[in-house]
Parts: structure tokens; sequence; C-alpha cells
């Protein structure tokens, strides 16, 4: 039974984008804790993540505190934005992963962690970087046979390519998204109730016309790819003046239901 639970990471471990209806993300991570609540009502439940880190940052910002809130599990997931860096190093961000994985399995703690999906079918942009994230879930299933982390294998269920369950900047779930990554680290975890439902696929997409397509594609390049870049070149991350959400263990109380 997990008592102290606590997720480090980036901006999918904070939960962008999926709200929580208080102006606030709920995320994968806050529903998890939910299915721990309901097993354990004393649980106790930290969010230490913050959106734009990059590996050696999670590691450098995040893993002594959460090593001082004495987890018995952590959830763990960096690595895709430094798969956006020019100056991208497998090798760097897998030692980075490596030291972390060590040090709080070292301390008691059950790390548990998740594959990236493909996102090339709903953003094509993203074929620039797919090669760098293929080596990079093959490498983290390696590591985590090494560290004994566990680790769920989102990226080979077609579920996870569904359009549906992404966000508008299609790099971050959306509501829908996020309840199945839960529902997927609960199987993981082999709650109670929980099974292999989140790999379910959706009702067929309607066709759509050539137009719609690229209307939606200089949308998307518009809203999103060009302030990213722009971002990016003026050395400007998300995460500037963004602090931890639950940054000390407190007992959990359900968000507000939203969507998903």
């Amino acid at each position: 039974m997990v008592q102290r639970y606590v997720a480090i990471g980036d901006s999918t471990v904070e939960g962008l984008d999926d709200p929580d209806g208080r102006g606030g993300y709920r995320g994968w991570a806050d529903r998890l804790a939910e299915k721990l609540a309901e097993v354990n009502p004393d649980l106790r439940y930290a969010n230490l993540a913050i959106r734009g880190r990059v590996s050696a940052q999670v590691r450098a910002e995040q893993l002594e505190p959460a090593l001082a809130l004495k987890p018995d599990l952590v959830t763990l997931v960096a690595g895709l934005n430094d798969l956006l860096r020019p100056k991208y190093s497998l090798h760097q961000t897998m030692t980075n992963l490596q030291v972390m994985h060590t040090a709080l399995i070292s301390a008691g703690a059950t790390v548990l962690t998740f594959t990236m999906p493909d996102l090339t079918p709903i953003a094509p942009v993203t074929k620039i970087v797919r090669g760098r994230l293929l080596t990079y879930n093959n490498a983290l299933r390696v590591l985590c046979r090494r560290t004994g982390a566990t680790l769920v294998e989102v990226d080979r269920e077609p579920i996870c390519a569904d359009p549906r369950l992404w966000s508008d900047d299609r790099l971050h779930a959306n509501s829908h998204g996020h309840a199945r990554i839960a529902a997927a680290l609960a199987e993981g975890l082999g709650l109670p109730g929980a099974d292999g439902s989140w790999r379910d696929p959706l009702p067929p997409l309607e066709a759509q016309t050539w137009q719609n397509v690229v209307a939606a594609e200089i949308g998307w390049l518009r809203a999103h790819f060009v302030p990213w870049i722009g971002r990016h070149i003026k050395g400007v991350s998300s995460g500037d003046g963004v602090t931890p959400k639950r940054p000390t263990l407190e007992p959990f109380a359900a968000a507000v239901e939203t969507s998903g």
C-alpha cells in the first residue's frame, strides 16, 4: 500500500493540458493519486514537476527534494524536452535518468515511468525527432531492466496515437489522454480494479477534407510551433517563474472532474 507518492519531471507530470477547473492543471499524476487514495485514504501526495524542464534540470532541482520526502512511490518522466534540443545527447539523458532511478530505488521507493508515444501521425513536424524518440524509448527499456524501475510501454498501444487524446498543441495529452495514462499506470502498479481497458480504441474518426487538414496544420503552426521556436531562439522556457504545484506531501483531495 502506497503511503507517500511523489511525482517529478516535466510538463506532462505537471498536468498540461488537463484543466482542474480551478485555473490549474490536474494531469495523470493527480488522477493516479486519486486511484491510490481509493486504496489508502491516508495517502500523502506531492508533485514537484515543472514544465519545460530537461532531464538535467529535473535531476538538479527535483531529485533531492523528492528524496527528502521519503516516498515509497515515485513517478518520474523526463527526457522529451531533451529530444527537442539541437545538442541532444541520448547518453547524457539516460545518465541523468539512471542517477535518479538508482537514488530513489536505493532509498526504498518504487520508480514508475512510461515510454513516449510516437506523435508523427498527429503532428507531422515531429518526424524530425522521431529517430531520437525511438532510440530514447529503447534505451529507457534497457535502463529500467537495469535499475528495476517499473516501465509501462504506452508507445506500443495504437490508442496513444489517436488525436482525440491530445490537446491542440499536439505535444500534451488532453483530459481524456491523461485519464488513459493514469489508468495505464494503475494497471502497471496492479491496483485493485485496474485493467487493460485503457487500450480500448475510440469509435472511428470521420474522414476530413484536405482543405480542413491544411487549415488545421496552418493553424497549429501559427498558434503553437512558431511561438515555440520564438521562445527557444530567445532562450525562454515555458517553466520560467513556475513553481511546483504540490511541493510538500499532503493528503490528496480529488480535483473537480472536467472531462475524460
